[in-house]
């Protein structure tokens, strides 16, 4: 473990500050937050207008005074300010002082696996502006892996695939630490691009940012599979003349267009098993690869890794927030490290 578990049980609040949304557990009373991560400030005045839903729900549809922000990118803190104001907004006053009244207040965060030590220490700040007099840092994929019950704990492999927002990350895990881990630049957010840059190109057709998840799934059917639908009818703005148009989408021009970006994460995983020691690589083969992250919801992406690898592939039962209950996991007590016995000289 990055942090003992005997520091994290004395920790009163879990954060995981992803790029896409934000999740907090606390100590006896669960999760209480899964938002997303943006906020809408007035550029006049500065005042912060709508955190959350409301506020991504503005994106795209608002004047010029009104800018709306992504203070998380990549799972890093890019900025502190407005991800402290976007984190008391969405903790709401009562639990905010709720959590006040404690003496010492204790926080865990998560960060990603190659997190930098500015990227850690913007994570620091961020808690400490909320009253926390210390934080630990856990890594990301160590907690969702907790989070979704995999044995981290014991001798034995356990491999993790965490897709996230701006980045997917992949772990072989044994005796509570990461054997080998790649991070790899690409997300449901990549994904997404794939598809408006598709239809940009081959249809000059722009698409609403608000349209392109229903839009994926609408045209995939039962998934990035031939068994989906042959064409989609998708409205959007002409690049030419900037009125609205509607299109027939090709399913299969669209399958091959998010495949481009998928291939580097079958490439990461690859050079994942080439440094993993051997005898791990052989529990792989039997226990497979566990899905976690809300990018692993992404219809037929769990069937695509099955045929490339050769290995099981699952999706946790809760992929979105394996993470932060991972954490809670760890803050309520539930998991127990396995004890070594040290030979006697």
């Amino acid at each position: 473990m990055t942090v003992s578990l005997e520091q994290l049980r004395r920790c009163h609040v879990a954060v995981d500050l992803g790029a896409a949304r934000t999740r907090v557990y606390v100590k006896g009373a669960g999760l209480v937050v899964d938002e997303p991560s943006v906020a809408a400030v007035n550029t006049r005045t500065g005042a912060l207008i709508a955190v959350g839903t409301f506020a991504e729900r503005m994106t795209g549809r608002t004047p010029d005074y009104i800018r709306v922000v992504r203070p998380v990118s990549g799972g890093t803190v890019v900025d502190i300010e407005m991800a402290q104001r976007m984190l008391r907004h969405l903790l709401g006053e009562k639990l905010r002082r709720a959590l006040r009244r404690k003496p010492r207040l204790r926080a865990a965060c998560c960060t990603p696996h190659d997190a930098d030590p500015l990227a850690q220490r913007a994570a620091v700040e961020t808690m400490v502006g909320l009253g926390a007099r210390r934080v630990e840092l856990v890594d990301t994929l160590i907690a969702a892996a907790v989070g979704c019950g995999l044995p981290v704990e014991q001798p034995t492999a356990t491999m993790i695939m965490v897709c996230g927002a701006a980045a997917t990350q992949v772990a072989v895990l044994s005796l509570g630490s990461i054997v080998t881990a790649q991070r790899i630049p690409v997300g449901g957010e990549a994904i997404d691009h794939a598809v408006v840059q598709h239809l940009r190109h081959a249809h000059e057709l722009m698409l609403p940012t608000q349209a392109v998840r229903p839009l994926q799934l609408a045209l995939h059917g039962n998934g990035i599979t031939p068994e989906g639908p042959a064409s989609t009818l998708i409205h959007g703005r002409d690049v030419a003349t900037g009125l609205a148009r509607s299109v027939h989408v090709d399913t299969a021009a669209v399958r091959d267009a998010i495949h481009t970006p998928l291939t580097a994460v079958l490439d990461g995983i690859g050079r994942v098993l080439r440094d993993c020691p051997p005898d791990l690589v052989a529990d792989l083969t039997d226990r497979g690869i566990m899905m976690v992250g809300g990018s692993a919801l992404l219809p037929g992406l769990d069937q695509m890794l099955r045929d490339s690898t050769g290995m099981p592939v699952a999706i946790a039962e809760r992929p979105d927030v394996c993470a932060v209950l991972g954490l809670g996991a760890m803050l309520e007590g539930k998991i127990a490290p396995m004890v070594l016995n040290p030979l006697a000289e």
